[in-house]
């Protein structure tokens, strides 16, 4: 073994002050290897199989003296397990250049909204996306390279929120599931996906509930509704106005905020919601009663060229939670937006005699029996009009217009 002495032969000035040609010896096979032309850089010297070789370390301008004694003390490492440092190190080359570029989880993610931003129905659910990843996934993995993502890291962010918001949590794994599975197909990760449910997760994850109850929307009862509408026509506010046209038209909150001015065929008294904005993807065209279309007429006056009820922010609708806020102050806390739905489907069955395909068409349902919607070929939309001035009719208090049901004696 060496001694200490003759092992670090050099110091800091001697390097710097050295000028002469040749090899200048640290110890331990470095040397420090000055040109004629006067270019100085690090070379490690050894002996394999009866072969002298070099190798080198680096040039003096990059690579300091501790440096190189480091990289030198690697390869008597090498030479003492029988390894040939240059040939690691050339395996070592080969190797990185076999591995894929690094792709964090953040930006595999947002290639992957992007490819399928085209393919879904609206920009909302490009949002949600966005939204849950942000908030649960990157904090733990958003600068994590794909390949490196495991089952760990996945827990870290389903466990928190598994149990509280089941839902958003099951809505998050499917999420990095679809990612890491994109990454793998453009190579940039291999084996398992650590998101899969089935035969990983759900081993380590208390499954979700199976029974699927339906959540029904806490509704205005509608024998309720004559007494609701005159105070709601009081207010001014704008989402007043939106509350009311969704109401009378009965259709689903989005549909009514994001309505845009050129939807409204005010001659004909028809309102033509593009497939784009509803939830079953299909064009509904929605019969304007009287009241209906003078709430479109003064909306109009002071419409934006993107929306009907144009939100405080440009370029955007009114906010979601205006409606809801709108009947907190009104005293109505205990029930939802959507629940007036249920209210006008619950008017149909007890007080008329339409029939409830025609209060399913009204809601834009989907037809549930397939014979029957086979053979309807349109929309109804003469009869829905008469159905929907009824209902206007009826939330204005004028309860004497309402078809009663047939009774036993009266039959």
């Amino acid at each position: 073994m060496a001694s200490s002495r003759q092992m670090h032969r050099l110091n800091a000035l001697r390097v710097a002050k050295e000028v002469a040609p040749g090899y200048h010896a640290d110890g331990g096979g470095l040397y420090l290897q000055i040109s004629h032309s006067g270019s100085r850089s690090w070379i490690f010297r050894y002996s394999l199989a009866k072969r002298a070789r070099e190798m080198g370390l680096g040039p003096l301008s990059s690579t300091s003296l501790a440096e190189a004694r480091a990289a030198a003390a690697h390869c008597r490492k090498l030479l003492a397990a029988g390894v040939d440092p240059i040939a690691d190190r050339q395996e070592r080359k080969q190797a990185a250049l076999a591995m894929p570029e690094a792709l964090p989880f953040r930006q595999a993610a947002a290639g992957y909204i992007d490819a399928h931003r085209g393919s879904w129905k609206n920009a909302k659910h490009a949002q949600q996306w966005e939204n849950t990843l942000d908030t649960y996934a990157y904090p733990v993995m958003g600068d994590v390279d794909v390949r490196d993502v495991d089952t760990a890291m996945v827990l870290r962010v389903l466990q928190p929120i598994w149990t509280k918001k089941n839902e958003t949590a099951s809505r998050v794994r499917g999420r990095i599931e679809c990612v890491l599975d994109a990454a793998k197909v453009l190579g940039k990760r291999s084996g398992e996906n650590p998101a899969r449910w089935r035969g990983h997760l759900d081993k380590l994850l208390p499954k979700r509930e199976r029974s699927k109850k339906v959540k029904h929307h806490p509704a205005l009862p509608w024998g309720q509704i004559p007494d609701f509408m005159p105070r709601l026509v009081e207010r001014e506010a704008p989402a007043a106005r939106v509350l009311q046209l969704l109401i009378l038209t009965c259709v689903r909150t989005s549909e009514a905020l994001e309505a845009r001015p050129e939807e409204f065929d005010l001659e004909r008294r028809i309102w033509t919601v593009p497939p784009d904005r509803m939830k079953m993807e299909k064009e509904l065209r929605v019969p304007l009663s009287a009241p209906a279309l003078e709430i479109v007429r003064e909306a109009l006056k002071t419409a934006s060229d993107d929306y009907l009820f144009p939100g405080q922010k440009a370029r955007k609708p009114l906010s979601n939670m205006a409606m809801l806020n709108m009947l907190d102050r009104m005293g109505y806390s205990d029930i939802t937006v959507h629940g007036f739905r249920s209210t006008f489907r619950d008017w149909v069955a007890e007080c008329t005699e339409y029939p409830d395909s025609l209060a399913e068409m009204a809601l834009a349902h989907a037809v549930e029996n397939k014979v029957e919607g086979a053979y309807r070929r349109g929309d109804m939309l003469e009869r829905r009009r008469k159905m929907m001035e009824d209902w206007a009719r009826y939330c204005s208090g004028q309860t004497g217009v309402v078809v009663p049901l047939k009774t036993a004696a009266t039959a």
